[in-house]
């Protein structure tokens, strides 16, 4: 399979386990990432972290506050590089976080690898949404 076809299945991977994630199952989402140390994310809830032990925390934090919804992926650009490959798009959806409604639109950059024969995520990058870092303050206030 073509290195942009195995790229764009991986996506395809990505964005059905972050929906999983948004109806509260976080376990699609641990297994499309590598778990190596130099991983990275810079979620929409803010911070930054390195590394598979601090990535996969709050993937787990944000399905445990989920109750449902949907995330798609509009305007996706993939480049291959060799062994790696980034994409960029609009990410744009709603979910139930916390029991409140979120909806957000934000550019997003994802960068895969090759691990074998298989794509894994190894960066996650969006911009940040201000409503849903006020779902976590008033979460962590009480």
């Amino acid at each position: 399979m073509p290195a942009q076809d195995a790229v764009r299945n991986a996506s395809k991977s990505f964005y059905a386990a972050l929906n999983s994630m948004a109806k509260g199952d976080a376990a699609p989402m641990l297994a499309v990432w590598s778990h190596s140390p130099d991983v990275t994310t810079m979620h929409p809830i803010g911070g930054r972290e390195a590394g598979w032990n601090k990535v996969q925390g709050p993937w787990k934090q944000v399905a445990s506050l989920c109750s449902g919804g949907k995330i798609t992926l509009r305007g996706q650009r993939i480049h291959v590089a060799g062994s790696a490959a980034f994409e960029t798009g609009v990410e744009k959806g709603q979910i139930t976080m916390a029991g409140r409604k979120v909806s957000f639109e934000h550019r997003v950059t994802n960068v895969y690898r090759r691990d074998g024969r298989t794509w894994k995520i190894v960066h996650h990058h969006t911009d940040l949404s201000p409503d849903m870092i006020d779902v976590v303050r008033k979460l962590q206030a009480k």
